[in-house]
């Protein structure tokens, strides 16, 4: 059989579990290191790009074109002190940080990097492991780090910290859920939840049939999901605390929040489990809804783009561009308040969501009827549902009462309120000293003459 053949296959669950020890070992470390470069490069590109978009160079003194300034304040926050607050839960207040970057490494395991290569003789995949249930795998990481915030925050023995953390946990919580049903539709329509699964069956495109003509429709879930792509992106906005939805460390309004009270190499961890969080879920992005590893058009054109390592580049090509679309979102957004983020999540993205999900289990329903039957449904629904948002009673606001009748509306006992007129009488007092400081009318006499 040809190897080549071989190495650009996609992967299975069966290709998995047959790698030797030191395979598995060095794939492990390869995530390790991806993860704390993401942490290095990410500083930088995040701070080059916001300083771009600002009109200023960014950091370009420490190594060429800036490049070693991460490093350099990593090694700063090393040998930095480490203070202990004296009321903190020493244990909770050590293990807090290594929870939240050990919950975003471990998600990276179940992302799949690239196809079947061949390696030292070994065919293997570019993915540490893969389960039937792997999309499971990352929301469940994803849903565990809200643990080293909040815990973060009530080790730290501090009110803001403490107040940071429960926020974080609302927040996390709310858009955990929008993200899982985004990842509903995704279900539905791919028939697995294994990530190799998803991104085999993104690799193909679609076959519509329009008039009797068949017509060749991208594979990626980007497109035919759109909006599942759409509310999954914002979710996850929400769920790493980037902004405009950084409301758990909002300087403004907690002091850092959760943070306040870390310094040192514990201060770092915090820091790199969020850009590797924000990482992770890139890349669990391109997984889902980019095609993965596949490489996008016109790259296919060139019948080699996903043979052999080729792949790699194209999925993190799709990863740094989704990061670059986080920084952009910090540079040109403005953060929430708190309760405006909470009601867009569950009075926006979640009904949204649950009528998306509903309308494509109706599409897939009829997928085995004939065209005539299915453009006829489908023409039905859409008018269906264009009625019912032109003809949907807008909520009117009730009247505002008018200040006299607010005022008349007072419980007894309340404050004396000023005149309504805003006019107030001149005091008695006033007019009598203004009375006094009158001059006298003196009449001029007919000898008086001007001098």
């Amino acid at each position: 059989m040809n190897p080549v053949i071989l190495a650009a296959q996609d992967p299975t669950l069966a290709d998995f579990g047959k790698d030797p020890w030191w395979l598995v070992l060095g794939k492990i470390l390869f995530a390790f290191v991806v993860a704390v470069a993401a942490t290095l490069l990410g500083v930088w590109f995040e701070r080059r790009v916001v300083g771009r978009m600002a009109v200023r160079p960014g950091p370009n003194q420490a190594g060429p074109f800036g490049l070693l300034q991460t490093l350099a304040d990593g090694v700063k926050l090393a040998f930095k002190e480490d203070i202990l607050p004296r009321k903190a839960d020493k244990v909770v207040y050590f293990f807090a940080p290594v929870i939240s970057v050990v919950c975003a490494v471990t998600a990276l395991s179940v992302i799949p990097f690239g196809p079947m290569v061949s390696i030292f003789g070994h065919r293997t995949p570019l993915q540490v492991t893969d389960v039937s249930v792997a999309v499971l795998v990352v929301l469940a990481f994803s849903s565990l780090a809200v643990y080293g915030i909040v815990l973060g925050g009530w080790a730290s023995g501090s009110t803001y910290p403490l107040l940071g953390g429960l926020r974080s946990a609302a927040q996390l919580v709310s858009y955990e859920v929008t993200m899982g049903l985004s990842v509903v539709a995704v279900f539905m329509t791919a028939g697995t939840m294994s990530t190799s699964g998803i991104v085999a069956q993104q690799g193909d495109g679609t076959r519509l049939s329009i008039g009797g003509f068949d017509l060749a429709a991208p594979g990626w879930y980007a497109i035919l999901l759109l909006p599942s792509f759409i509310m999954f992106f914002i979710a996850i906005v929400g769920e790493t605390n980037r902004a405009p939805f950084d409301l758990p460390e909002a300087e403004s309004e907690l002091v850092a929040g959760f943070q306040t009270e870390y310094s040192s190499l514990k201060f770092a961890l915090f820091m790199l489990s969020e850009y590797v969080a924000m990482v992770t879920m890139s890349a669990f992005t391109v997984t889902l809804f980019l095609g993965g590893w596949h490489a996008p058009w016109p790259i296919t054109i060139w019948s080699g783009a996903n043979e052999g390592w080729w792949p790699m580049l194209w999925f993190f090509g799709k990863v740094i561009m989704l990061v670059f679309v986080f920084v952009w979102l910090r540079g040109t957004l403005p953060r929430l308040r708190y309760d405006q983020f909470m009601r867009f999540g569950w009075k926006v993205l979640l009904p949204l969501n649950l009528v998306w999900i509903m309308v494509l289990a109706g599409l897939r329903s009829i997928e085995d009827w004939q065209a005539r039957d299915r453009l006829l449904v489908t023409a039905v629904g859409a008018g269906v549902l264009l009625l019912a948002t032109l003809f949907w009673p807008a909520r009117k606001k009730e009247p505002k009462p008018s200040l006299q009748e607010q005022a008349d509306t007072r419980p007894y006992g309340s404050f004396p309120l000023p005149p309504m007129d805003l006019q107030v009488p001149p005091s008695p007092r006033t007019k009598r000293v203004l009375a006094e400081r009158e001059p006298a009318n003196v009449v001029a006499g007919p000898d008086s003459r001007e001098v």
